[in-house]
């Protein structure tokens, strides 16, 4: 991983897009700190377009589709994504799966979270649970003493086990049923609201994680960033990102925008 301010100033004035994960990329010790908002505002005010790819659930992506500078959002991993249209004060939510689909599928991570929950001490569902509509996060780390990572690789194997996909986050792990994750769904926003093949713009995007289930990101993008704590997962993650800052979260985040708009 190079340092984000060798970043080659020939290709700042490319990027036209920043998708970018939350938790511990725009978020420090779970709070959204002014510099990384100010941040998101500072690339929407240069024509940039901020698109969040996070693993966080359907009630909070409504909040954020609404009220943040961003120009839509892809929720739990991939299972949807969002986009307020104010002018028309009209919300596009496109999920992956139909919603006979999900209900079927939740009756099914209904059962795992029972054998999760009596197999594994000390984890528990997310408190964002009750606002998700395609999966099931289970907390090792946000509310809960966090738990050595030999605990977390069997929520993981409990969820493969049952035929569903899982990936670790910086605080849960989510899992699903499903052929989706962020990277999938993220072409899907790219084609149906910019008209635009993400393979043709690929060098135009810069992608900003931390965690294990950004790697599909990290592997796709050239120009991946990850904010400073991704060297905690670094043992975890075959294709690690291509940047690395200096700062952690949503402090990094802040330097990496401060990097791209230096032209």
């Amino acid at each position: 991983m190079q340092p984000i301010q060798d970043f080659p100033l020939s290709k700042r004035s490319a990027i036209q897009y920043v998708l970018c994960d939350i938790d511990d990329t725009l978020t420090v010790h779970g709070r959204l700190p002014a510099a990384a908002y100010a941040a998101m505002e500072r690339l929407e005010q240069a024509g940039i377009r901020v698109i969040p790819i996070t693993g966080r659930p359907a009630g909070w992506c409504d909040h954020m589709a609404r009220m943040w500078p961003i120009a839509g959002l892809v929720g739990e991993n991939g299972a949807f994504y969002f986009c307020y249209d104010a002018t028309q004060r009209r919300m596009v939510r496109r999920y992956w799966k139909t919603d006979d689909e999900r209900r079927k599928d939740r009756a099914r991570l209904d059962r795992i979270q029972k054998g999760i929950l009596e197999a594994i001490p000390g984890c528990r569902v997310s408190a964002d649970q009750p606002y998700r509509e395609a999966d099931l996060a289970i907390d090792f780390c946000e509310d809960v003493a966090a738990l050595p990572m030999t605990e977390v690789e069997k929520i993981v194997r409990c969820f493969e086990q049952a035929g569903a996909r899982a990936k670790i986050s910086s605080i849960h792990v989510n899992g699903w049923f499903g052929d989706y994750d962020k990277l999938a769904m993220t072409r899907l926003f790219f084609r149906e609201q910019f008209d635009r093949d993400l393979e043709v713009v690929r060098d135009n995007v810069v992608f900003a994680g931390d965690s294990p289930n950004d790697e599909p990101m990290f592997a796709y993008f050239p120009h991946a960033v990850g904010v400073a704590n991704v060297r905690d997962f670094v043992d975890r993650i075959k294709h690690p990102p291509t940047w690395v800052t200096q700062r952690e979260g949503g402090f990094g985040f802040a330097e990496m925008v401060e990097v791209l708009l230096d032209r």
